[in-house]
């Protein structure tokens, strides 16, 4: 199955791709999308809007509930199967909370902190392995409890083989937590195929920071405990502010942390406009770009396409040019980093390939 056939046919009210664009008035030179997003024109209006007036949490709770259906539609799940959150490491935590004693845990070698150190510090003798991520699918076996991987890697840019992960993974019956936080925006994603999916939306999503999504099969969500329930996890938050007796919500939100209003404000219209958007059409977009300055630098292409491109930088020398150049670039595990995102163009491609001598 390929990349862009990972989520469901999209409906027909999807917005144009150059109406996403369109909220992205001054990206020129800015290829950071896998460090942190852009903010949208919808954004910017919306935090502006609130900090000009008086606190109104009801409008708070509108912009939760509104940002948690539209990353719900992003992923092709229902509402009541997501959780919200601050933080992805908090809530990988909550689900290492629940790994058996003495368990195996697979992560890829390299993997993103926040995605592997919740299961190394858990205790209670749980055991994390680490293979390469285009051998990952073979190394889970007889015993293997979970494996933990990033659909796109964020230190290389690859995209994982979901298909053969998953596939293992059903066969020895080991759990498979996804981290789609460099994914979900740019590449068409099932939550659906995951027992658990988990998404910090201010990368490729845009958002403003704070603001973190997990999904879980109703299944799975069964033996979680929910070790950080407070107030918003009750069925209803507003009579479980105070004492322990409040009922906890029936679906994922038993498992939400206090949202961070003014984060979630922001993060609303910018989830509606990539909800509202065919992502093939992103992802298409992203890769074709990314492609051609591979090209430019005689890169090869990666097994699936990547909207990140990454090449060996040790002595920063590169990332210096770029940045030289008024290019946003980053730098990660001794290799360059730039990310082509929907508010990019051929412009983009063509300036920083000059800044490298290409």
């Amino acid at each position: 199955m390929s990349p862009t056939s990972l989520a469901a046919r999209p409906p027909a009210d999807l917005g144009s791709l150059e109406a996403l664009r369109a909220q992205f008035p001054d990206a020129a030179g800015y290829l950071a999308a896998c460090t942190v997003g852009l903010p949208t024109s919808g954004s910017r209006a919306a935090i502006a809007a609130d900090l000009a007036g008086r606190p109104d949490v009801a409008e708070y709770s509108r912009a939760v509930e509104a940002s948690r259906a539209h990353f719900a539609r992003l992923v092709g799940v229902t509402p009541d199967r997501v959780a919200i959150g601050a933080q992805t490491s908090v809530q990988v935590a909550l689900l290492a909370a629940s790994v058996p004693e003495g368990a195996d845990v697979l992560v890829p070698e390299h993997e993103f902190s926040s995605l592997v150190l919740p299961f190394v510090h858990a205790g209670r003798g749980i055991r994390v392995r680490t293979a390469p991520l285009a051998r990952l699918a073979d190394e889970i076996r007889p015993g293997t409890a979970l494996v933990a991987f990033s659909l796109v890697q964020s230190a290389s840019g690859e995209v994982a083989d979901l298909d053969a992960i998953v596939a293992a993974a059903s066969r020895w019956d080991a759990r498979t937590v996804c981290d789609a936080t460099q994914a979900v925006g740019w590449l068409p994603v099932s939550a659906a195929r995951v027992d658990a999916l988990l998404c910090h939306a201010y990368k490729w999503l845009c958002c403003p920071r704070g603001v973190a999504f997990l999904t879980v099969r109703t299944e799975y969500a069964r033996v979680l405990v929910p070790v950080q329930a407070g107030w918003y996890a009750g069925e209803d938050p507003w009579t479980s502010c105070y004492g322990g007796d409040a009922d906890l919500a029936g679906c994922a939100r038993r498992f939400d942390v206090s949202p961070a209003w003014q984060a979630f404000v922001g993060a609303e219209p910018a989830l509606a406009a990539f909800a509202t958007t065919d992502i093939a059409q992103v992802h298409a977009w992203t890769t074709r770009l990314a492609a051609a300055f591979r090209k430019r630098l005689d890169l090869p292409e990666p097994e699936r396409p990547s909207a990140i491109v990454t090449w060996p930088d040790a002595d920063g020398c590169d990332l210096a040019r770029l940045t030289a150049a008024d290019i946003t670039a980053s730098g990660r595990n001794g290799s360059a980093r730039v990310a082509f995102h929907v508010f990019n163009d051929t412009g983009d491609v063509d300036r920083a390939a000059v800044a490298l001598g290409r």
